[in-house]
């Protein structure tokens, strides 16, 4: 049962993280878009708002699972509790996304196709140390 949870958990995050990265890339897509017709904003949003809403559903289900193989872990751990926080700023990125998504729907302006791309470069760097803690368990 452990390794189907295991298997489980790290598939959905996979298939967030996909989302995570992704969403921002439709952000980029839009700003560009502002000279384009019309029927390409609205496809994009559509996209961009079925990513975010499948977004939430895979990541409910990392956690779910997650919370599963709770017991196999040390609680005490000090490597868990930092690989946790690091999830949970990528969470705040990911919810950051949706609400620019969001403004750019109700026709708010969204920051530069620049700024945008270097905002979708924030979450790699906090998944390296997410992958980093859980192969490494260093404390």
């Amino acid at each position: 049962m452990y390794l189907l949870a295991k298997t489980l958990h790290l598939v959905f995050v996979i298939s967030w993280m996909a989302a995570v990265f992704y969403l921002p890339r439709i952000l980029v897509n839009l700003a560009e878009a502002s000279a384009e017709p019309d029927a390409v904003g609205r496809r994009l949003a559509l996209m961009g708002q079925r990513l975010y809403r499948f977004g939430h559903v895979v990541f409910a289900l990392a956690l779910l699972t997650g919370l599963g193989l709770w017991g196999h872990f040390k609680v005490g751990g000090g490597w868990l509790h930092a690989k946790l926080a690091l999830v949970a700023l990528i969470l705040v990125h990911f919810v950051v996304s949706g609400r620019w998504l969001r403004r750019s729907a109700s026709g708010a302006a969204l920051p530069s196709a620049r700024a945008l791309r270097w905002f979708n470069e924030i979450p790699v760097l906090f998944l390296l140390g997410v992958v980093w803690l859980a192969l490494a368990k260093p404390f």
